[in-house]
């Protein structure tokens, strides 16, 4: 197998015989063979859309299947055969319907054929390797190469998110699109690939900022409020991920059934949704950390465990008879909730298996945590923040955040934290906050000094908050006192570096290793012109952030 798209890559250069994400070659074979059928399904949607066909379902297949090869989402290969028939079948009915207006002759990539009676990892190994083998000997063009799909899979994830929540864009599908079939291209220099992907960074803003659009305006704009790390006597079901309608529908069907809701990893800011908390009493707290420690988190949960989104882990036998997947989630073997003709989730069984369940048996210990300092709460008392600056009581900013991960290198990013002066706020986002959620860090002139400002797709607050603290002091975004310390491991992290990158943001600090798929060229080309660096240590990288 060939392998480099997250992180956590074997000895930091990449996965070549498993995944370090417990993915088998297998299953990477198979999803490479699925974005191969994308990739040749692309030029038929843009020709489509030339023409003004109707391209809408083959856009959400496209962003929810790339959503199913992420790193931690799908390890099911069946549901990748299902994908790729999908794919195969929506290509065809767009060139039958473009046939009828103008005759064209596709290329080999939109011409392909699985053949069902021989193995799908053998055709998925062979075209995986026709990909690297057409980037020729150019090693920082094919970088920017995987830096593009890798990229593009976190965008098209975000879009699907969005269209989950009802706000789509017809350009962000078009530009996912134009990236796929634009991938087997090689007549690009470097500066039109580093362009591509910048483009890319601008078109994930968007999808992110879609849904920004789709949680505040259904569930309102998130509030500071407090959430119990404890639990409480009951029957109780756990949701994961990233997916606050999912977590509403639960909500909404477990209603009078005697059932706490608690969330686990990045859905904790959904606790800061004022709709959510006003409308279900049932909705409690917040269980266990990040998602690399699920294996123990959902384990010692006494209920159902739902995962909504990505980062699954594969689980325990013990465990797994009560976890539950949708969406493009999955694990061969797990209970798997198909959606409705409607579009939604029929939520009996887990409530089931949560009833069967013993549940908590006694309250434990109370203790805190407050999320929700998204940007409407923090631009709330701008001029607090504005004038504590001033006056020389706040000193610096840190945005400290992006994934969490099992390396013990992370461990950086808490001893980091405790290190901040007192004089300096830290605002965080996505799961890699979990280092230090739960520290109390006072606050300064009545502004808390950790500010959990949401999920990995609330870099759109984060940039809002950035942007217009900017406008406030008449400068630009790099002259503000506020660095970035960022950890990432899988593609939404890529996306998101991207459209840091996109919008001329300087001096990022990233980690804990730099991504293999980078060449060296590239990586120089990003250090010369935005100061994009490695993390080193906590003290070094204080000093120089405060120098």
């Amino acid at each position: 197998m060939f392998c480099e798209q997250c992180e956590q890559t074997a000895s930091g250069n990449g996965c070549h015989q498993w995944g370090a994400c417990g993915k088998s070659p297998q299953v990477n074979a198979v999803q490479d063979l699925l974005v191969y059928c994308l990739r040749g399904l692309a030029p038929v949607v843009l020709q489509a859309k030339e023409l003004a066909i109707a391209t809408r379902d083959a856009d959400r297949f496209t962003c929810e299947s790339m959503f199913a090869t992420m790193t931690n989402v799908n390890f099911d290969p069946k549901r990748f055969t299902v994908y790729i028939k999908r794919a195969i079948a929506l290509r065809e009915e767009l060139k039958a319907q473009i046939q009828q207006t103008t005759n064209i002759t596709w290329s080999d990539i939109s011409n392909y054929e699985p053949d069902y009676t021989e193995s799908l990892v053998e055709q998925g190994f062979k075209y995986n390797l026709e990909l690297i083998g057409k980037s020729g000997t150019n090693v920082d063009i094919f970088s920017l190469k995987l830096t593009a799909l890798y990229g593009i899979k976190g965008a098209a994830s975000y879009t699907f998110h969005a269209y989950e929540l009802g706000q789509e864009d017809e350009a962000v599908y078009k530009y996912v699109q134009q990236v796929l079939a634009t991938i087997d291209r090689s007549d690009l220099s470097l500066e039109d690939w580093v362009n591509l992907n910048l483009e890319i960074g601008k078109v994930n803003l968007r999808a992110m900022e879609l849904i920004d659009a789709g949680h505040t305006s259904t569930y309102g704009h998130p509030v500071p409020t407090p959430v119990p790390l404890n639990h409480k006597p009951g029957k109780a079901i756990l949701v994961s991920g990233h997916d606050i309608k999912q977590l509403a529908a639960i909500l909404k069907q477990t209603v009078d059934k005697d059932i706490t809701v608690y969330t686990h990893g990045e859905l904790l800011p959904a606790h800061g949704y004022p709709k959510l908390k006003e409308q279900y009493s049932h909705f409690y707290g917040h269980f266990g950390t990040a998602w690399q420690n699920q294996t123990k988190d959902f384990a010692k949960f006494p209920g159902a465990v739902v995962v909504t989104t990505n980062c699954l882990m594969p689980p325990h036998e013990h465990y797994e008879d009560k976890l539950f997947t949708l969406g493009p989630v999955g694990y061969a073997g797990l209970n798997y909730l198909p959606a409705q003709e409607d579009g939604g989730i029929d939520f009996t069984p887990v409530i089931e298996k949560a009833q069967e369940l013993a549940g908590f048996t006694e309250e434990s210990k109370y203790k805190q945590v407050t999320t929700g300092f998204a940007r409407n709460a923090v631009l709330g008392v701008a001029d607090k923040v504005i004038d504590a600056v001033k006056q020389g009581k706040i000193r610096h900013f840190f945005l400290v955040g992006g994934c969490d991960g099992a390396k013990p290198d992370r461990n950086y990013y808490g001893e980091f934290v405790d290190k901040v002066p007192d004089d300096c706020v830290v605002l965080t986002l996505a799961c890699g906050k979990f280092r230090f959620f739960d520290k109390d860090m006072g606050n300064i002139a009545g502004i808390p000094r950790l500010l959990d400002v949401g999920q990995c797709n609330d870099a759109y607050s984060a940039i809002q908050i950035a942007i217009a603290l900017a406008n406030a002091f008449e400068v630009g975004v790099n002259e503000i006192p506020l660095s970035m310390i960022l950890s990432w491991y899988e593609q939404k992290a890529v996306a998101i570096l991207l459209t840091l990158l996109y919008l001329g943001i300087k001096d990022i600090r990233l980690g804990p290793t730099l991504p293999a798929f980078l060449s060296p060229n590239v990586l120089q080309l990003l250090s010369e012109k935005y100061n994009l660096q490695p993390i080193t240590t906590p003290d070094a990288d204080l000093a120089a952030c405060l120098g």
